[in-house]
């Protein structure tokens, strides 16, 4: 009931944007699109680049997809602007299976499990007024300051999953700090939204060990600071902070409920809490009452870019994960993503290149000691490792509909068809290549490639090494007589013992158009 009521909620509030700001002029245009898509392939999952970065909505083998939007972007030439789009999307998918414990026969069983045949992708409605903007509903966020057409993705918030729900406001690009005569910039936003995929969660979940977490708040926020963009030389550095927070907890052992379900009712001051988290807090939970309230996870991230003299760029950049306050105090080692980047003065048969080195090994240690875990131990001090990226005592994981609200490259939870709702597999290293260009004026080509290596978690270790190795094709076709129609393929696989063997192909035909509405005279 819930989730049905904020649905509403959020389609009354996109219904009085649009009817409070459009304009009663005699020219009034939107933008469309409509597509059909269809992929096939081998193994329980698409291949990993087909899923990856994609806003969640392909996962299987096998889809037959037709999509249609309708939007209106935020304009940037005017003071005061607004915006809104719904997208829709129909689909036929083949199912994987997942298992789950049956108490009254002391078994598992299997049972298929497949995407929605239809759901509402997004829905959304933004004003902004100057530089500052504020977006209600659900929008696929495209906003990193990453290229996240090559990257691997950005390990905080990517979109690498489905949109969540949310108030969002900040601003809408890098803007003048006063009296630094353009030398510092600015941007940052924040966002509060509520997880719709709790029945997404109760369907694959085995109800025979650990714990499921539903219903939980969103929260993200974020602030970067640039120095002058039109130099040769720039940099960008900030923070990024990600929180999960609220919601129900149920704990099973031996395919029990172990104790009635614990609910952390949000009261207002949480709100605020989660943006400013503080021990000692005074949560429901009693894990609440010793950490930090919530499952907090975050980056620092820096970025330096150099442009030569024919306007081609260098940019190296790095992406430091944190899960706690060691994290943030940069104790975890060398753990990141550190990247490098070319970008070509135009468009060619090399228009750009991304290369990264991926590394989630050190986590601060093997060893978490907490002597609040403890009481009446001589043991005195404590020691904040085995940081556990992505994974919390409380919450699944950092995941909406099994896919990771960040980098992909920590594999998603969706894949474990045992029914295990939390990440095994975050300690890897890797690496990710990503190119693109252009054939001729009408055909692009992007290339993804990545080769990864699991040791499992720090507190479940795997017995032996997992691997994987990545790759995909694609071309994008836009035809010379009909510019607003493309057509675009992709071919990929994955293969090795940590995501699975895996090929696949899709094809996607897409026309982009508008409607132009004229009032009468």
């Amino acid at each position: 009931m819930a989730n049905k009521r904020l649905r509403h909620i959020i389609c009354l509030v996109v219904a009085m944007i649009v009817a409070t700001t459009i304009p009663a002029s005699a020219e009034y245009s939107l933008d469309w699109e409509a597509s059909t898509t269809v992929n096939l392939g081998t193994g329980d999952f698409a291949p990993y680049y087909i899923m990856s970065n994609n806003g969640g909505v392909i996962t299987q083998p096998m889809t037959i997809m037709e999509r249609g939007k309708l939007y209106r972007e935020l304009k940037t030439d005017k003071r005061f602007e607004y915006g809104f789009g719904v997208d829709v999307i129909a689909n036929w998918s083949k199912a994987t299976d997942y298992s789950r414990y049956d108490l009254g026969t002391d078994s598992y069983y299997t049972h298929a499990e497949r995407p929605a045949y239809a759901w509402i992708q997004q829905l959304w409605g933004s004003i902004k007024y100057r530089a500052v903007f504020l977006t209600i509903g659900m929008k696929e966020n495209d906003r990193s300051i990453f290229n996240m057409q090559l990257s691997s993705g950005n390990l905080t918030e990517s979109n690498n999953a489905r949109p969540i729900p949310q108030i969002r406001a900040g601003f809408l690009d890098f803007v003048d700090i006063p009296f630094t005569n353009g030398w510092v910039e600015i941007q940052g936003e924040l966002a509060y939204g509520k997880n719709l995929d709790k029945k997404w969660i109760e369907n694959h979940y085995n109800y025979y060990n650990n714990f499921i977490s539903t219903d939980w708040w969103y929260h993200y926020a974020r602030c970067y600071f640039q120095s002058k963009p039109e130099m040769p030389f720039s940099v960008i550095a900030g923070m990024q902070h990600g929180a999960q927070f609220g919601g129900t907890y149920q704990k099973y052992i031996d395919g029990k409920p172990y104790g009635d379900p614990v609910t952390h009712k949000i009261k207002p001051l949480d709100f605020f809490h989660i943006f400013f988290p503080t021990q000692w807090g005074k949560g429901d939970v009693a894990g609440d009452q010793v950490y930090y309230m919530g499952n907090h996870i975050g980056t620092w991230d820096l970025r330096l870019r150099y442009r030569f003299r024919d306007n081609s760029q260098l940019i190296g950049y790095m992406h430091s994960l944190w899960e706690d306050g060691s994290g943030i105090g940069k104790l975890n080692g060398f753990d990141g993503v550190w990247g490098l980047e070319y970008k070509a003065p135009k468009p060619g048969v090399v228009s750009g290149v991304v290369l990264e080195y991926i590394d989630f090994t050190n986590q601060s240690g093997h060893v978490h000691y907490n002597k609040n875990d403890h009481p009446g131990t001589e043991i005195k001090n404590h020691a904040q490792g085995a940081d556990d990226y992505y994974n919390n005592y409380m919450y699944n994981g950092w995941t909406n509909y099994g896919m990771s609200i960040g980098s992909p490259f920590i594999t998603s939870t969706i894949y474990n068809t045992d029914g295990y709702m939390r990440y095994r597999d975050n300690r890897i290293r890797g690496f990710h290549l990503g190119v693109n260009g252009e054939v001729n004026e009408h055909l692009d080509y992007r290339v993804l490639l990545s080769h990864r290596t699991s040791w499992g978690t720090p507190f479940i270790p795997a017995l032996e090494k997992r691997h994987d190795t990545s790759m995909m094709i694609e071309a994008d076709y836009t035809f010379p007589h009909h510019p607003n129609l493309h057509l675009k393929g992709q071919i990929a696989f994955d293969a090795g013992n940590l995501i699975g063997n895996n090929v696949g192909a899709l094809v996607s035909l897409t026309y982009k158009g508008d409607l132009t509405f004229k009032s009468k005279k």
